[in-house]
């Protein structure tokens, strides 16, 4: 298929030659640890004996947009909202496109979606089957509209860019005292040895925000921790506007 200047967009962002890939100490990952571990062990003093500290990105955004504002909603139940759950719709359509074996179709995709999502047992569920007729019909164009534009802009993955969607990842220190825990939208590509080559991308509705380029810092380290090579490249991709906002992983960045 004959890609349009917004998909090949996105491959001249992702893509790079094998020398323009860069390399990275082995040792990296064992500084990066001891110095996780260092700076966190004060806080083993105000832990209980029996109790675990789970660290997400949303956790880490709440607090350091606004720690007032995070300590008065602190105790509130979360409570699933018309913007959350059309997100929610548009991510799980989008991720089944990049495995779907046919020709992706945007309705099919969404449609698919709202069924497994409205059949879970968590929260977003039981908010999707109590919705009415016209309420489901809303989110339905919604998420279609979200869908259609991001396969406009975003080329076909190939299997040979070992395309992984909802890439969970995982740090435990101090003896699983501290779990520092995330969920990456889309990861393409591996490491050679201890050259970079892996890409992590966040799927976002909505416009930019400094958060979202932290988000991705985030899920480096405990890549970087986890693999011992760091990704080469973050970006983040905006569904709305077909809009990639890169950035380069660095050992100062991690």
């Amino acid at each position: 298929m004959e890609l349009n200047a917004a998909q090949q967009e996105v491959l001249d962002q992702l893509g790079a030659s094998r020398d323009d890939r860069p390399r990275f100490e082995v040792t990296l990952r064992h500084e990066l640890r001891r110095e996780l571990d260092d700076g966190l062990e004060p806080l083993l003093d105000t832990l209980a004996a029996d109790d675990t500290l789970f660290i997400a990105k949303h956790l880490l955004g709440r607090v350091h947009g606004c720690e007032r504002k995070f300590l008065a909603e602190e105790d509130e139940p979360f409570v699933w909202s018309v913007p959350i759950a059309r997100g929610t719709i548009a991510h799980k359509a989008v991720e089944l496109s990049i495995h779907w074996k046919r020709e992706p179709e945007p309705l099919v995709l969404v449609d698919e979606s709202l069924a497994r999502l409205t059949d879970g047992s968590d929260g977003l569920g039981e908010f999707l089957r109590t919705c009415s007729e016209v309420e489901r019909a809303e989110r339905r164009a919604e998420a279609n509209e979200r869908v259609v534009k991001c396969l406009e802009c975003f080329p076909p993955l190939k299997p040979a860019w070992r395309p992984v969607t909802e890439s969970r990842l995982r740090l435990e220190l101090h003896d699983t005292r501290i779990v520092l825990s995330g969920k990456v939208d889309l990861s393409l590509g591996q490491p050679d040895g201890d050259r970079a080559g892996k890409v992590l991308v966040d799927l976002k509705t909505g416009g930019f925000s400094p958060g979202h380029l932290h988000d991705l810092r985030f899920y480096a380290l405990i890549e970087t921790i986890r693999l011992g090579t760091p990704p080469r490249r973050l970006a983040t991709y905006y569904l709305d506007q077909g809009r990639f906002v890169p950035e380069d992983v660095t050992e100062d960045l991690l």
